[in-house]
């Protein structure tokens, strides 16, 4: 016999070797529907491993937060089955589940797939559900695996790349079979609720020198209710797409004289320079002291940063005097050069230097999306130095910096901490070490969880990632903090310590909204266009009624507004009041004054808001008080 312990400390005996199925139908045949895995240990599994030893086990329903998961992994494979059966040929790269719902990339050779084969995809995952095949696991040995997938190039490489003496898993549904590590739902009845998305084209594994996969994405949930809310919103991501809105709000244009390289117009510029003044003022009052640095700079420095050996494709480059130079894709070097510039005191400490920073990145032209992924972009850069003993207190400040401003724009974020790079990175791997070991004891100091992001860090030192979540629901990487022990050693960077002597500082490379550009992208979309008053292109839309008897009025009501420096459009277009009112709705102007007889009798304004049916009638003076204080409050 065994012990098995429960989540709520209780201990039962069973059996040795008996499954978590069992041990659920033990407790409960009503239990036992509600479960889909197991954690043992900490481990998921299937429902059906057995349990050799003593242990603690979580059984996992459909209100664990992990089943959802194991629902879109499992759906992944659905939809492997089904392409399996319509297209034989095809060959599978991987296929995950993903925030919202699972992708698999397929090799379908000549076959190219269209929007319109994906409701034939669904039917025949609907047949596969509605037999409720059973999903089995099985191990093989590296031999057994590459035997079985010796036709599946992709499979047969990732069996390839595993260690020698590695247990491999498969999973089997019907006639397909899949390599993966699982866990998996007991049956394909558990996946009713489920739909095809989109495709893409996706690189093999990553690299633009592989061969270009299919991408189909789809998501999955539990029921029918929650996959129609979702893509309900789905729908309303549709009606938000940044490139829509930029055009309908003249924001920013993109042209194919430039690919990659937007152009903003004046209203995107307004919108542009109100959210650099906030970070300048913000970064002022927290001690920043602010650079500008080059653009272009010659090779030797990107080759003493390490960037031309592990970013050179990245770069544009060019020849100056006969000498190769490089277009900034990170502000860093110039900023270990402003460094140096001069001698610096432990009491200088910590010294905080920002750059709002223009660079360029040379990005696949299929990848490039709005404003999204871009050729240039200006990142929100700081770099603060400091001893090894501020590490947790800096980091501390700038969470709470981050927390500050990302609650300005109404987002919540998590953390990831990303790791030493397998291949690419610079420097010891005992200083990698120490790197991730003072971010983790600063989160852990702090009492902020975080996820490890294993493999994920810059190739000059690890990083936190800050995933910040929009009114949509959906993830974004923006903010980073990278601690670098490593450029500070390759620029030969000192200060002198409280003794006289010289030692290497510390390094933390700071960017907030990450780059300008893709934070508009996410503001756009965030709010749909409808920016708060502070960040509006226009505030405040002043429509006379009629323009020969109350334009002379709403000249007045124009020139106080304006001495209170409020952006401001007026409409003395010859056109009905209801039309007017409605063009600026669909602009999305916070504020729409309508001026008539009463407001000039009164001598008042009557205001409405942006998405409100309610107008309001006040004296000039409380209407200027009251967005005042919207504006400064932010």
């Amino acid at each position: 016999m065994i012990s098995i312990q429960f989540a709520d400390g209780n201990i039962k005996s069973f059996a040795k070797g008996v499954s978590a199925d069992a041990i659920a139908l033990a407790i409960s045949p009503s239990l036992r529907k509600r479960c889909l895995a197991a954690e043992v240990n900490g481990t998921l599994v299937d429902l059906s491993r057995p349990i050799e030893a003593d242990a603690k086990v979580v059984l996992i329903t459909d209100d664990s937060p992990v089943a959802l998961d194991i629902i879109r992994h499992s759906s992944a494979h659905l939809m492997a089955q089904a392409i399996k059966i319509m297209y034989p040929k095809a060959q599978f790269g991987v296929g995950p589940n993903i925030e919202e719902g699972f992708y698999y990339d397929i090799d379908l050779g000549d076959t190219v797939l269209t929007d319109s084969d994906l409701p034939e995809i669904e039917k025949v995952m609907a047949k596969l559900v509605a037999q409720g095949e059973t999903v089995s696991r099985q191990e093989v040995t590296k031999a057994e695996a590459l035997k079985m997938f010796t036709n599946d190039v992709y499979k047969t490489e990732i069996i390839n790349d595993l260690p020698e003496g590695e247990i491999i898993t498969l999973y089997s549904q019907g006639d397909f079979t899949d390599l993966c590590r699982g866990p998996h739902v007991p049956s394909t009845k558990w996946l009713k609720h489920f739909k095809l998305l989109s495709l893409a084209g996706a690189y093999w594994r990553g690299d633009a020198k592989n061969k270009q996969l299919t991408r189909i994405y789809g998501t999955s949930f539990f029921s029918a209710e929650e996959l129609a809310n979702y893509l309900r919103i789905v729908e309303e991501r549709k009606k938000r797409d940044h490139r829509k809105l930029g055009k309908e709000l003249d924001l920013f244009m993109l042209s194919e004289y430039g690919p990659g390289f937007p152009f903003w117009l004046p209203n995107g510029m307004i919108l542009r320079r109100e959210l650099e003044s906030f970070w300048y003022k913000v970064h002022l009052k927290e001690g920043y002291k602010l650079i500008q640095t080059p653009i272009m700079l010659n090779k030797e420095l990107w080759e003493i940063s390490g960037h031309w050996i592990n970013y050179r494709e990245h770069m544009y480059t060019s020849t100056i005097d006969d000498q190769e130079y490089a277009i900034k894709p990170m502000n860093c070097p110039g900023g270990m050069l402003v460094y140096k510039h001069d001698i610096h005191s432990y009491k200088d400490f910590p010294l905080k230097i920002g750059e709002l920073g223009l660079v360029h990145r040379h990005e696949a032209s299929g990848a490039l999306n709005g404003l999204f992924r871009v050729r240039n972009f200006t990142q929100d850069d700081a770099h603060i130095f400091m001893t090894e003993a501020m590490i947790v207190k800096e980091i501390s400040e700038l969470v709470r910096l981050y927390d500050y401003m990302y609650s300005v724009f109404g987002l919540s974020y998590h953390i990831e901490l990303s790791t030493r790079p397998l291949e690419k990175y610079i420097g010891e791997i005992a200083t990698w070490d120490r790197a991730e070991k003072a971010l983790a004891d600063a989160l852990n100091g702090m009492g902020k969880e975080y996820k490890i992001n294993p493999g994920d860090g810059a190739f000059y030192g690890p990083k936190l990632d800050f995933k910040l979540r929009d009114s949509m629901n959906r993830i974004w990487q923006c903010g980073t903090i990278q601690l670098d022990m490593n450029l500070p050693e390759r620029f030969d960077l000192t200060y002198i310590d409280q003794y006289g002597e010289k030692k290497r500082p510390v390094m933390l490379h700071r960017a907030l909204f990450g780059s300008i550009e893709r934070f508009i992208g996410i503001l756009i979309e965030h709010y749909a266009g409808a920016f708060p008053t502070w960040l509006a292109p226009v505030q405040i839309k002043v429509i006379p009624v009629n323009n020969e008897i109350h334009k002379v009025y709403a000249e007045e009501i124009i020139s106080v507004l304006s001495e209170n420096e409020f952006r401001i459009e007026a409409d003395y277009r010859e056109e009905k009041l209801g039309y007017k009112i409605r063009e600026a709705q669909t602009k999305k102007i916070p504020y729409q004054l309508v001026l008539g007889d009463k407001e000039v009798a009164e001598k008042t304004i009557t205001y409405r808001r942006y998405g409100e049916q309610e107008q309001v009638t006040l004296p000039i003076a409380d209407f200027v008080k009251m967005v005042k204080h919207e504006i400064v409050k932010k």
